[in-house]
């Protein structure tokens, strides 16, 4: 099924040049949402708790700074992008009773309005403007002179303008400039988590970690292990994200091409594609959904012991020593 593409010829950007705009949140995706809107025009207030660390760093860059309270107050679009499990508090306390009808809630991903954390009143809209990268791109491609692609959704037009609003705000963050797909918050939310879960997260770190361990366990020393399956990692996904998977092949010897074809479909094959239906399958009919609220509530107790096991883990270790001899890595 072919999507629509909106580039900046379709969007109008005295729509949100024209809209008081409140970020909820200043981190990754925060600050390049704020800033971008700032430098496209938009007046634009970042909201915060008293006595963030943000606060100081927000000002820095010339934003205007205040409570979250204020800043729902203020702004005609209120833009949640603190993270997934404090937002229902955070709008509970800070956003709801401030909405009037006409405004706007927006977000970053659907996951709270999708599975219903968050019920908007009647009278407001609620779009979505998702950058499909992380903040400091989002930001670093707008400064110069690019964008990173936008996906645009609506589930909730009060007004009969929410879509145009949507395209508006994709522009004032520099979607528009590489485009901005439309898409629904079910789609958007569903897909976005089975990438991360299935893939982009959870497919990949197990996927080099049964490498290593594989190497490691049949006696090849941690560093050279390290070396073939992660840090070489990077170089192929480069070649895939630059100009797709034909590129990588005719880049990489015949040999490495061979064993791709040969090994690939042994390790990715019918019980691994098998577990990503079920892994999907999770995440439509909300169970991960409530599986990682219950978490949350119980103080991120099954997060913070996955966490701490990987932080352990012998290919963590060996990376850091490897990662010493980068000259060209930026150290904290």
């Amino acid at each position: 099924m072919a999507v629509t593409i909106y580039y900046e010829q379709d969007c109008d950007a005295s729509i949100i040049q024209n809209t008081k705009v409140a970020v909820i949140g200043y981190g990754s995706q925060g600050h390049a949402h704020a800033l971008n809107l700032m430098d496209s025009g938009v007046d634009v207030r970042v909201g915060l708790r008293e006595g963030s660390s943000s606060w100081a760093k927000a000002e820095e860059a010339g934003l205007k700074v205040t409570t979250m309270d204020e800043a729902a107050e203020e702004a005609d679009l209120i833009m949640m992008l603190v993270p997934d499990e404090l937002q229902p508090a955070i709008y509970k306390e800070h956003i709801e009773a401030h909405l009037k009808p006409g405004n706007t809630l927006a977000f970053a991903h659907g996951f709270n309005i999708h599975y219903g954390y968050i019920v908007a009143p009647e009278g407001v809209n609620v779009i979505m403007c998702a950058p499909k990268g992380p903040g400091h791109i989002v930001r670093r491609q707008y400064t110069e002179g690019s964008g990173v692609p936008c996906l645009a959704c609506v589930a909730q037009d009060a007004t009969g303008s929410a879509w145009d609003l949507a395209l508006s705000y994709a522009w004032g963050v520099g979607g528009a400039r590489s485009g901005i797909i439309k898409a629904t918050f079910k789609e958007e939310t569903e897909e976005d988590l089975f990438g991360e879960q299935a893939v982009l997260c959870g497919g990949l770190v197990e996927l080099v970690k049964a490498g290593f361990e594989t190497l490691t366990e049949a006696g090849y020393p941690p560093e050279l292990a390290y070396f073939e399956c992660y840090h070489e990692m990077k170089m192929i996904v480069d070649l895939m994200y630059e100009s797709g998977i034909h590129f990588m092949n005719y880049s990489i010897s015949n040999t490495a091409e061979y064993g791709e074809y040969y090994a690939g479909p042994k390790v990715i094959n019918e019980q691994s594609r098998e577990a990503m239906k079920l892994i999907l399958e999770r995440i439509q009919n909300g169970e991960f959904a409530r599986e990682f609220v219950a978490d949350c509530e119980n103080g991120h107790k099954w997060l913070l012991e996955q966490r701490e096991a990987i932080n352990g883990h012998e290919i963590e270790q060996t990376g850091e020593k490897i990662r010493s001899m980068f000259s060209w890595i930026k150290k904290d």
